[in-house]
């Protein structure tokens, strides 16, 4: 028996096919090779085809399928999406797109939760929400309503990246409770749909799809569809998460004091707490995890830097020789010792970034020195740019008492790179372990669990393979570590006391 996997993130469709017995992965692919378009029709703003997901995992599906052509579709038990968090989805009566997604590093809609928040009161939001209404889902929703009211009026639903590709799949329209939370939409007090909220936005309940578990038969594959992807229809959807809860589930991180992270196009740390927690600056946000329930509460606790992989990827593209690999990257940035000889980077260039109040800080290239340096130090620069974020952002999650004392981490992006890896560790007084699993493993694991292979979701990961562990510098070389924290720290209340004279 197999399981299949998607990961739908901003850059790529990852699916994965893994054992159902052994839980080893048979096969996994990415699709498009490339990272798919974001477009920016204004400052601030960021926009995805859903059909462009959609075309897709179907290019990803027949790839990994044509590859695996040995394998009898109908021993495919079950079919589990993670998805790129935030995006929102806008579909008619005939299940038809209405305009490209907004997506998660968008901010346009920052001053419409910002309103929102002073004007229905802190304290209540945080308590319902466990968060200010922020640029959120919600809040893009009451942008559509306010700025394309011909658009709104045709809505029928409105769905999260992951609902629309279940939808894709399926036919059937439908949520999940932890995605209602990640888009402002769930009141954790009162256990039904943010309601206050919705009639402060003048948005009416019934554009919210019927709701349905994380872990459930969410609907079945249509003939359609089941052609379009070289699969046997009938095969059942039965698990949608976040990518980032899903990304903790894939760690094994399923409970209280556990700390997942990853770094791919954004940097996100997410650890697990089982009582509300909420940051009354809204620098971090909490959500309901996949294992959450009313009476057993798992609530995920994310801080997410929008300016992270993204940089990294950035100078590749633009700094780059053509084929340049992110390994022959690491390679350079290791040959510049800690600190890039005083060239600092600071990655916040891809929109509003929570952790500042969602301020767009815009990225910057501190002492570049042109008889100094060079790619090499660009690229150390970057990582530890990226890293010092992490950690800055982590000090925010001590404040909440969350410990970060051990990390776990997909062996993929960021987390490959000894350079960024080895900074966090020593900085944060951590042990990074580097677990060998993606988000498309993951969720083709979870979906084992309702589709009755596994008795649990502990029973779905109990084979998860530790590839690496970072452990922090303990010779002379922290006190440069150190030393470069201190210089980018600087720099970073510098830009912030100019942003705040703009």
């Amino acid at each position: 028996m197999y399981l299949l996997g998607y990961d739908v993130g901003s850059s790529s469709i990852k699916a994965a096919l893994i054992d159902a017995h052994s839980g080893k992965v048979t096969d996994s692919v990415k699709f498009p090779d490339n990272e798919m378009e974001i477009k920016a029709l204004h400052p601030g703003w960021a926009e995805q085809s859903p059909e462009t997901w959609w075309d897709n995992l179907c290019q990803a599906t027949m790839k990994l399928m044509k590859r695996n052509s040995h394998i009898d579709r109908s021993d495919i038990k079950g079919i589990g999406i993670a998805y790129q968090m935030h995006g929102l989805v806008l579909i008619d009566k005939e299940l038809q797109v209405l305009r490209p997604s907004i997506i998660w590093c968008d901010s346009r809609a920052v001053d419409i939760g910002q309103k929102a928040f002073a004007e229905l009161g802190e304290e209540r939001c945080l308590k319902h929400l466990m968060n200010s209404p922020g640029n959120f889902t919600a809040s893009k929703l009451k942008w559509i309503r306010d700025n394309e009211p011909g658009i709104y009026e045709k809505v029928y639903k409105f769905l999260l990246p992951g609902d629309f590709i279940a939808m894709k799949l399926t036919g059937e329209v439908s949520t999940t409770i932890s995605g209602l939370s990640e888009g402002m939409f769930w009141d954790f007090k009162a256990n039904e749909a943010a309601r206050f909220l919705l009639d402060y936005y003048g948005i009416d309940s019934h554009l919210i799809p019927e709701i349905t578990p994380t872990f459930s038969v969410q609907g079945e594959l249509t003939s359609e569809m089941a052609e379009a992807l070289g699969l046997k229809k009938g095969t059942l959807v039965t698990y949608r998460a976040g990518d980032q809860p899903n990304n903790a589930l894939s760690l094994n991180v399923l409970e209280p004091g556990e700390v997942a992270a990853s770094g791919g196009t954004s940097g996100v740390v997410y650890g697990v707490v089982d009582r509300p927690v909420f940051d009354r600056q809204s620098r971090v946000n909490g959500f309901a995890h996949v294992t959450h329930q009313p009476a057993s509460p798992r609530l995920g606790i994310l801080l997410c830097m929008n300016g992270s992989g993204i940089q990294y990827s950035w100078l590749r593209q633009h700094t780059g020789s053509e084929g340049l690999s992110y390994h022959e990257m690491e390679d350079l940035a290791s040959s510049i010792p800690v600190g890039s000889e005083n060239l600092r980077m600071i990655p916040f260039g891809n929109g509003s970034e929570r952790i500042f109040g969602n301020r767009n800080l815009g990225a910057h290239i501190i002492n570049l020195q042109f008889n100094t340096h060079n790619k090499p130090h660009l690229y150390r620069a970057a990582l530890e740019g990226i890293a010092f974020s992490f950690v800055y952002g982590m000090e925010i999650l001590k404040e909440l008492e969350l410990d970060a004392s051990i990390i776990r981490a997909g062996n993929d992006n960021l987390f490959q790179s000894e350079v960024f890896s080895t900074t966090v560790a020593t900085l944060a007084k951590s042990r990074i372990e580097v677990i060998e699993t993606t988000g498309a493993i993951g969720a083709a694991k979870a979906a084992g669990v309702a589709a009755g292979i596994y008795n649990s979701v502990s029973e779905a990961l109990q084979r998860i393979e530790i590839k690496k562990v970072y452990y922090p510098v303990s010779d002379s070389r922290r006190n440069q570590y150190e030393e470069a924290w201190r210089l980018w720290k600087t720099d970073l209340e510098n830009v912030l006391t100019q942003k705040q004279k703009i």
